[in-house]
């Protein structure tokens, strides 16, 4: 009954408790941190690079995301209290496969570390950081989504500074799997909710109940 909570960045700390607390059973959390990325590359004087919502990365931007995404994690961990139980894809053998045009990067594929498995058996919440072996930096999105499918999770939730999915000027409280990526594919969605929604699609076709925000995306 274990349920994956997907957490942007903006959201990150503020929204746990809150969400912690309508949620019953083990539950995993995978957090972002993008702004804070790019806020910490500009610091350094490094321009963010994107191809397809993906940040390109060379060792010296994976050394900022590595920072940002520790910074992060620490706070998710103490907005949870002692319960929460830090950890690093990239250290606890997250799999990935590198995307070797975008440099260190790479596409998160199911499956079940053990560090996050021996968490929940003893009570714990498991707060991801979403790198792979490698290191490499993915999107915290598909980690989240990967974890979900090779924990045979029942549940992924994206929890994001927006209720859902916007069709038509409105909330839609039901986007299907299919309707989701035909909408991809005709450039109807744009911007941060993209990466969700290819998430969200490809964890319902993993057999895990989806959803962002308020919008399920059965498969």
């Amino acid at each position: 009954m274990t349920v994956v909570l997907k957490l942007g960045g903006r959201v990150a700390a503020d929204a746990v408790r809150a969400v912690l607390a309508e949620v019953d059973g083990p539950v995993v959390v995978v957090h972002g941190a993008g702004p804070q990325i790019t806020a910490g590359m500009e610091r350094r004087g490094i321009a963010p690079a994107f191809v397809g919502g993906r940040r390109v990365t060379t060792p010296d931007v994976l050394d900022v995301v590595r920072a940002e995404l520790a910074a992060v994690n620490e706070e998710v961990c103490a907005a949870i209290g002692a319960r929460a139980i830090g950890l690093f894809g990239d250290e606890i053998g997250l799999e990935a496969e590198q995307l070797r045009d975008l440099g260190l990067v790479g596409h998160p594929v199911p499956s079940a570390p053990a560090a996050v498995v021996e968490a929940l058996a003893a009570g714990r919440v498991p707060v991801v950081a979403p790198l792979a072996a490698g290191p490499l930096n993915v999107n915290a999105d598909e980690a989240a989504a990967a974890l979900a499918i090779g924990l045979r999770a029942t549940r992924i939730l994206f929890v994001t500074d927006v209720p859902g999915v916007v069709l038509d000027g409105e909330v839609a409280a039901v986007l299907p799997a299919d309707d989701a990526e035909a909408g991809l594919a005709d450039g109807r969605f744009e911007g941060g909710i993209v990466p969700k929604l290819m998430a969200a699609v490809r964890a319902a076709r993993g057999g895990v109940k989806a959803s962002i925000g308020v919008t399920e995306v059965p498969a």
